[in-house]
C-alpha cells in the first residue's frame, strides 16, 4: 500500500543538550530488550550450573578432586561446592555482562554476541588459572576444561534457540523490534528501507519517513510508509510510536545537524542510529579516528591474504575431506536414484570462472535431462533471472528426483571435490559460467576470491534475489570477509537449506 501524506509545520527550535540527572533519566522507549536480557541471564546461569554438575558427576566417577574437597567452608560447606555452584556462575554472569553481551546492540543479530561469549570463555578459564596459582590450589586439568567448555556450548545453543524465538516474535507478531522514522531525502530514506525491511528478523520495521529537503521532490510518489517534512522529529516519534531515529545518507553529514539532533534526544529514551552514504563496508576495517574533534571514518583495505587466509583454505580442505568421507553413503544413494530416474551420467560437469579467472570444471548431481542444453535455446524467453544465469521455477527439463535434490541442495554436495582439490570454498562467491565473455565492471571484482558452495546471497535469498542484489551481496563478501563471517553464513545455510527457500 501506498502513501502520498505530507505534512508541514514550523519547526521548533532543537534542545541545547541541558544535562539531566542520571538518577532520573527516562527509560528508553523500546521495551522488549529488559525481559529479553532478563531471560538471558536466567539462561546463562542455569548453563554455567549444569556445567558445574556436569564436571562434579565425572569426578565422582573418577574419584579425583578439582580442589581439596575435604577442605570445609563456613560450618561443614565443602569449598569445592561453594566454588562449582556459587562462585563459578555468577562468575560468569559478571563477565558476561562486562563483556557486554546483554548490550542490545549486539543482541538477536550478527555474531558479535557470539564472538563476546567466546571471550568471556577465555577469560573465566585464565581467572580460575590464576586464582588457583594464586592460592596454590591443586586443581584438575581436564575438570577446568569440562566445566569451560560445557559452559560455553550451553550458552552458545541456549542463546541461538533465545534468537531464534525472538526473530519468530519479529516475523509473525512484530514484537521485539524497532519502530523507525527514517530521517533524509526520500531516495535515501526508500535505500535504507529496502534494506532493513529484507531482513524481519533484524527487528527494524520503519514507521515514517521525516524528509529534509521538503516534499516537493516527494509528492505524487508512492512510499511503503507515511512520509513527512517540515515537522519537530521528537514529535513525530511520539505521534507514531516509534523509538529509533535513523538518519540516512547525507542528512548525517550536515554540519551540526546531527549534533543538535542528538541533543534533542536526550533524555527522551529513543535511539539515535546514523546511516551513511559509505555503504557496504562494515566490520574491523572501519575505524574512528578523531582528530582535534573531527571523527574521521577511516576505512581499510580488505585482508585477502594473511593467516586468517591460510586458515581458511586449510579448514576449507580438511571439512571437504571428512565431509566426503562421513556422507559417501548418501551420495552413493543419490548417485542410485539418478541414474533410476533418467539413465545417463550422475555427474554434471560445467566449466566456471573461478579465482583470478581461472576455469574450473564444476562438480554437481545431474538433475536435468540429458537433452537440456539443446532444450534451453527453446525457452530463453521464459528466463525469470535478470543476469548471467539461466532460472525458471518450474523448468521442465529437470526430472523429479532431480527436483528434489534441488530443493534440498543436496546436488551441490559433489562440489566437496572441487573444495578439496583448491578450486573451490566453502563459503564465497556463486561461481559463475565462463561462456558469458569477460567480467566486466563490479562484476569482476567477485574474482578475488575463490567461488564458494555456499555465500551471502544463498543465506540471503537465492534465486528470488535480483542479479543486481546478487553482484551486491557477493561484493559484500569479498570487501568484508574474516572466518567469523564465514562460520556465520554456514549457519545460516542449515535453516536456509532446511526452509527450502528460494531453491530451484
Amino acid at each position: 500500500m501506498g502513501y502520498e501524506s505530507f505534512e508541514w509545520q514550523e519547526t521548533p527550535p532543537p534542545s541545547n543538550g541541558v544535562p539531566r540527572s542520571a538518577w532520573t533519566r527516562q527509560r528508553r522507549v523500546s521495551r522488549w530488550h529488559r525481559p529479553y536480557t532478563f531471560a538471558l541471564v536466567i539462561v546463562d546461569l542455569l548453563s554455567a550450573l549444569v556445567a558445574s554438575y556436569i564436571a562434579d558427576s565425572l569426578l565422582e566417577k573418577s574419584k579425583s578432586g578439582f580442589i581439596n574437597r575435604s577442605w570445609g567452608l563456613f560450618d561443614g560447606i565443602e569449598l569445592f561446592n561453594f566454588f562449582a555452584y556459587v562462585v563459578l556462575p555468577l562468575g560468569w554472569l559478571f563477565l558476561l555482562w562486562t563483556a557486554g553481551t546483554y548490550d542490545r546492540r549486539y543482541l538477536g543479530l550478527g555474531s558479535e554476541e557470539y564472538k563476546r561469549v567466546v571471550r568471556t570463555s577465555v577469560t573465566v578459564v585464565a581467572s580460575v588459572s590464576l586464582l588457583a596459582f594464586a592460592t596454590k590450589t591443586d586443581l584438575s586439568r581436564g575438570t577446568v576444561a569440562t566445566v569451560s567448555l560445557s559452559a560455553l556450548v550451553l550458552i552458545l545453543v541456549n542463546r541461538a534457540m533465545a534468537r531464534q524465538i525472538l526473530h519468530y516474535s519479529r516475523r509473525r507478531t512484530g514484537h521485539g523490534a524497532h519502530r523507525m522514522v527514517l530521517v533524509g531525502t526520500l531516495p535515501e530514506a526508500l535505500e535504507v528501507y529496502t534494506h532493513v525491511t529484507r531482513s524481519p528478523a533484524a527487528g527494524l520495521i520503519p514507521v515514517a519517513i521525516h524528509l529534509t529537503d521538503g516534499f516537493s521532490a516527494a509528492r505524487g510518489i508512492e512510499t511503503p510508509v507515511p512520509v513527512f517534512a517540515g515537522r519537530d522529529v521528537l514529535a513525530l516519534v511520539r505521534e507514531v510510536s516509534a523509538d529509533t531515529i535513523a538518519v540516512c545518507g547525507s542528512a548525517s553529514a550536515e554540519p551540526g545537524e546531527l549534533r543538535r539532533l542528538a541533543w534533542q534526544l536526550e533524555g527522551t529514551g529513543v535511539d539515535l542510529v546514523v546511516a551513511p552514504q559509505l555503504t557496504d563496508i562494515a566490520g574491523p576495517r572501519v575505524h574512528i579516528r578523531p582528530i582535534e574533534g573531527l571523527p574521521l571514518l577511516h576505512v581499510e583495505e580488505p585482508t585477502l591474504s594473511g593467516p586468517g587466509w591460510l586458515i581458511k583454505n586449510l579448514m576449507d580442505r580438511v571439512a571437504a575431506a571428512l565431509g566426503l568421507l562421513l556422507i559417501s553413503p548418501i551420495l552413493a544413494i543419490i548417485a542410485l536414484g539418478i541414474s533410476l530416474s533418467d539413465p545417463g551420467p550422475v555427474f554434471f560437469r560445467q566449466t566456471r570462472v573461478g579465482h583470478d579467472g581461472r576455469t574450473f570444471r564444476v562438480w554437481k548431481f545431474r538433475t536435468m535431462y540429458q537433452d537440456a542444453e539443446e532444450r534451453k535455446a527453446t525457452l530463453e524467453e521464459l528466463n525469470e533471472s535478470d543476469g548471467m544465469l539461466f532460472k525458471m521455477k518450474h523448468d521442465p527439463r529437470i526430472f523429479a528426483f532431480g527436483q528434489k535434490l534441488r530443493a534440498t541442495s543436496l546436488d551441490e554436495l559433489p562440489q566437496l571435490i572441487n573444495v578439496l582439490k583448491g578450486e573451490m570454498s566453502l563459503v564465497g562467491p556463486r561461481p559463475l559460467p565462463a561462456d558469458d565473455g569477460d567480467y566486466l565492471g563490479d562484476v569482476r571484482r567477485r574474482l578475488l576470491v575463490r567461488p564458494g558452495i555456499t555465500g551471502l546471497w544463498q543465506v540471503s535469498g537465492r534465486s528470488d534475489l535480483s542479479w543486481d542484489e546478487a553482484v551486491r551481496l557477493d561484493l559484500y563478501y569479498v570487501d568484508n570477509w574474516s572466518l567469523t563471517y564465514d562460520l556465520s553464513i554456514l549457519w545460516r545455510t542449515i535453516w536456509v537449506v532446511l526452509k527450502r527457500k528460494g531453491a530451484y
